[in-house]
């Protein structure tokens, strides 16, 4: 066989270190999955592009090499849209190939033909429309250039099915005479003038589309190296902390960016990081991807009551974190104090409060360099740590009591307690699980390695308070977006780059459903993970605050959906518990199979709860 124009993106790909590719099939597409396989990159289908984009997205956050997506003309190109937009707010870097009509039928009608790069242009940094085959390979090389560079986000390559497959074929799709050199078959020679002329254009345009596809060679482009804060900058900042008696550090996602740098997930820069921000000696908050940096019980690390620890701050070092809703756009930090922002996006840099000090660079490079230079754990800051690890505490032991309460069924103390007894609960029912309870006993049994996928609202947002992420690059979330539906795209590519990981999907019921179907995908691929399914029957973050504000609970209510049942019809293993006194042993269950390499799936029945009453963001 003669090569094709998909085998030079395979190429490209390979170059660039990739590893897996994520994909729903497509005719547009064919030639790249197939060529990828050939050179030892692993395919793996999901059952809905955006969990192809989702997945692609993961592998980005977890090795530092962006992560691919091959999807088909049409609607496998739209599918991905949410995916990219979250990768773009979420600044991962991602690289889409879509497929695309033939480049002479563009207009004319063709199956899936529609104007993709008008509605992929607002969302990605980068977006290229190949028209010959041999620039296939410079696009994909500049699509991840562009992709990590800078302010890291997706790109978008177009790539026409009659680019990628052999020259031989589409010359027979378009009805041109065969070449020379070829089989020795002439096509018939049209009578008419005009069909003369028509293929006439179109062995012209053909011959356009393959000249100088033999002569494809382009070098890979070196990587950009990480921005770092001059050292200017580095001495006003270390002025500020030495006069600061009450500094708070806040780190986020985009301070992760180089810790896969080398393409093994939970590499040294990670490590490197999590010794710079203990050496510092502040208190520290971490969000997004940065949780776990420093591991499950640091002491310099605190989790709870950020908001009344910034309005006592004196300095606020924001290391790629925003002043957006999730600081009340700024309004969590004092005025007197003096905020420190470390940012690649200039407008993240300055969004809602401008800082005292402001460096556009790397946080993560940034927080490094600046740990290298301060002295080990300032003792000056013992007492602040002190503090504020006692308020910790306190809101430890209230979860603690939280958990221990008896747990009552929202179902049944909704119902009539008249003296006919209507609404009394059956010795066959289930008992019922209080979240905070649950997520009491999987914390010690996490592992090591483990990784948690965060999908959904209430039950993932309990997770986040009582789930400690063992180490750098362990919690996947989708960021800013607020993205319901990343969980079974994100598990499938956190298991396919760590194959030895205890990967955890923490799924709401409500969220479950936009990618339940990803279970077929483990079980097809072997990707055992273990999904949780938090079974309160409603969309509980939102019912909350809605019966509370409009008295209705209209749009919020849900079914106790058998979910390990339709997880076994999948092809995983299906469990269930209603009784928390079940729960270690439901748990080690899982685990137990996950390690044959069978995915899981835990439908936890969970009680009502008001632990997260007033939560709701806008």
């Amino acid at each position: 066989m003669t090569r094709t124009g998909g085998d030079w993106v395979a190429d490209a790909l390979v170059a660039q270190g990739v590893q897996h590719v994520f994909t729903l099939c497509g005719g547009h597409v064919a030639p790249i999955l197939v060529a990828a396989k050939a050179r030892g990159i692993r395919v793996i289908d999901t059952r809905d592009e955006r969990s192809a984009a989702f997945a692609a997205d993961a592998v980005s956050r977890l090795t530092g090499v962006p992560g691919v997506a091959v999807v088909t003309a049409g609607p496998g190109v739209t599918n991905t849209i949410t995916a990219v937009k979250n990768a773009q707010l979420a600044q991962s870097p991602l690289v889409v190939l879509g497929g695309a009509t033939g480049t002479i039928l563009e207009g004319r009608g063709s199956l899936q033909d529609i104007d993709q790069r008008a509605l992929l242009a607002p969302h990605v940094k980068f977006l290229a429309r190949v028209r010959r085959v041999r620039d296939l390979p410079s696009a994909v090389h500049d699509a991840f250039a562009a992709a990590r560079s800078g302010v890291p986000g997706p790109t978008f390559v177009e790539c026409p099915v009659d680019l990628l497959y052999d020259e031989s074929v589409v010359r027979s799709l378009y009805g041109v005479t065969a070449e020379s050199g070829g089989d020795g078959a002439t096509a018939r020679a049209p009578r008419s003038l005009g069909a003369r002329l028509l293929q006439r254009y179109l062995a012209h345009h053909v011959d356009g589309l393959f000249r100088g596809a033999g002569r494809t060679s382009v070098a890979v482009p070196a990587r950009e190296p990480a921005s770092i804060a001059d050292s200017r900058a580095l001495t006003k900042i270390e002025r500020a902390l030495a006069a600061a008696s009450r500094p708070v550090l806040l780190v986020g996602s985009q301070a992760m960016l180089e810790a896969g740098s080398t393409g093994r997930a939970g590499d040294q820069p990670a490590a490197a990081l999590a010794a710079a921000v203990a050496r510092l000696g502040m208190p520290v908050y971490l969000s997004g991807m940065a949780r776990g940096l420093l591991g499950r019980d640091h002491p310099h690390q605190m989790r709870h009551k950020r908001r009344k620890a910034l309005a006592e701050a004196d300095l606020v070092i924001l290391a790629g974190v925003p002043c957006d809703f999730r600081l009340d756009y700024g309004r969590h930090l004092p005025r007197r104090a003096t905020v420190v922002s470390v940012n690649l996006s200039g407008e993240d840099l300055k969004k809602n409060r401008r800082p005292q000090i402001g460096v556009r660079a790397s946080p993560g490079a940034f927080l490094t360099k600046l740990g290298e230079r301060s002295a080990a754990g300032d003792a000056r800051w013992a007492d602040w740590r002190s503090r504020l690890a006692a308020r910790d505490q306190a809101r430890e032991d209230d979860i603690d009591r939280r958990a221990g309460l008896e747990p009552q069924d929202p179902e049944v103390t909704a119902l009539s307690d008249d003296a006919s007894g209507a609404g009394a609960r059956s010795t066959e029912e289930p008992q019922y699980v209080n979240p905070l309870a649950f997520f009491r006993a999987l914390d010690p049994l996490l592992d090591d390695n483990s990784v948690l996928v965060a999908d959904g609202g209430d039950f993932v947002a309990t997770a986040s308070y009582t789930l400690r992420p063992r180490g750098p690059l362990r919690w996947l979330d989708p960021g800013v977006f607020g993205t319901l539906g990343v969980g079974g795209g994100f598990a499938v590519g956190a298991q396919a780059v760590l194959p030895d990981a205890e990967v955890w999907l923490i799924w709401g019921d409500g969220s479950s459903a936009f990618s339940l179907a990803e279970l077929d995908t483990c079980a097809r691929h072997g990707l055992p993970v273990i999904a949780v399914v938090g079974n309160d029957a409603s969309w509980a973050q939102i019912a909350r605050e809605q019966v509370e504000m409009l008295g209705d609970a209209c749009g919020t209510e849900l079914a106790r959906t058998d979910y390990h049942r339709v997880a076994e019809g999948y092809g995983a293993h299906g469990l269930l518990l209603d009784r928390i006194e079940d729960a270690h042993a439901v748990l080690s269950e899982a685990k137990r199979v996950a390690k044959t390499g069978k995915p899981v799936l835990i439908n936890v029945l969970l009680a009502g709860t008001d632990f997260r009453k007033g939560s709701i963001s806008m």
